[in-house]
């Protein structure tokens, strides 16, 4: 059985530049990388629920001095097993999670361009980006949502400026 196409959707996923900057996506083979280690089941619903191959993404750093848009890429991949979960390594190990039945997925992401960095006050001070989902008071999961008028505001507004 096939599934009607839908239509493209926007994300803004964050990464954490010590972990994976848009730097390190850009040079990345094919300039993509495992979206690894999202412990959230809200966040990994989008994923697993939300995202298509080809959506836009919003690549944001957080957990940095200049939190904020570093960059554009795209969903390049269908969902898979995060292997960080299984490894007693990685941080982001989860040990009730069944090798048969993985709590936590993980997509491919390809950096399309690296943008100037549009910071979480400059996104505070734009009216028109008034209500994205990220700037919501509390908002603290890796992915959200973004609707079509903001992905355009940022990317044919801001992203060059």
């Amino acid at each position: 059985m096939t599934h009607p196409p839908t239509a493209k959707q926007y994300w803004l996923m964050k990464s954490e530049p010590e972990e994976c900057s848009i730097d390190d996506a850009l040079r990345a083979p094919g300039a993509t990388v495992a979206w690894t280690g999202v412990r959230n089941y809200q966040a990994r619903n989008f994923m697993r629920d939300g995202m298509r191959i080809g959506d836009g993404v919003l690549f944001y750093h957080s957990s940095c001095p200049e939190p904020g848009i570093a960059g554009i890429a795209r969903v390049a991949s269908d969902t898979r097993p995060d292997p960080t979960q299984f490894d007693p390594s990685s941080p982001y190990f989860d040990p009730k999670s069944p090798a048969d039945k993985p709590r936590w997925l993980l997509r491919d992401v390809q950096a399309l361009k690296k943008t100037r960095l549009i910071g979480l006050p400059e996104m505070r001070a734009t009216p028109d980006l008034a209500d994205m989902v990220v700037l919501q008071r509390g908002s603290r999961l890796s992915i959200t949502p973004v609707s079509e008028a903001h992905w355009r505001f940022i990317t044919e507004e801001m992203a060059n400026r």
